[in-house]
């Protein structure tokens, strides 16, 4: 039995042998960046063999192309034009606009006066840079200097929306 099982297992071994002899070995070849296992194309392009071990081959992404656009875009239609919803490179009326930039000037001006109403809150609290200390910030003074630290960045980034705000408001004065 013993001897009957160890002729499989050599039948079995000289077989896979056999396979792995029977396969040529792939030979790979390199075109500048690309690599080729097309012998008759390496030859065409006068690409060299690599020698050596084996080979892993990533591919790439592919660059995907946006679709093509229309020659022109389709004229808006009187129910569009109506609801106020403009197509890009069509022009609106002056009353609508006139709408437009008074209600964005309307949205700037609340901004406005939230950030004055937050620059206001932030200040009181700095303390001209003396806020009061809060519970654990009496036994640790570093706490307390980042939070100084926090506040004073904060107005700083307040007073930056506010000045940023305050010239897009003067862009839509100007506009007029």
């Amino acid at each position: 039995m013993k001897h009957a099982l160890a002729l499989v297992f050599a039948a079995l071994a000289a077989a896979g042998a056999q396979a792995q002899a029977t396969q040529a070995p792939t030979r790979v070849f390199r075109c500048g960046n690309t690599y080729t296992n097309d012998a008759a194309e390496a030859q065409a392009k006068g690409c060299k063999p690599m020698d050596g071990g084996n080979f892993t081959v990533i591919q790439g992404t592919r660059v995907l192309t946006p679709p093509p656009r229309a020659a022109s875009a389709p004229a808006a239609t009187p129910a569009a034009a109506a609801s106020g919803s403009a197509q890009a490179g069509q022009r609106i009326d002056s009353s609508e606009q006139r709408a437009r930039d008074a209600d964005a000037r309307a949205i700037l001006e609340g901004e406005l006066k939230k950030a004055e109403a937050r620059q206001a809150e932030l200040l009181k609290e700095y303390n001209n840079g003396e806020p009061e200390k809060l519970g654990p910030e009496t036994r640790n003074y570093q706490k307390y200097l980042d939070r100084v630290a926090e506040l004073k960045a904060a107005i700083a980034r307040n007073e930056a929306d506010i000045a940023g705000i305050r010239r897009e408001l003067s862009r839509l004065t100007a506009a007029r």
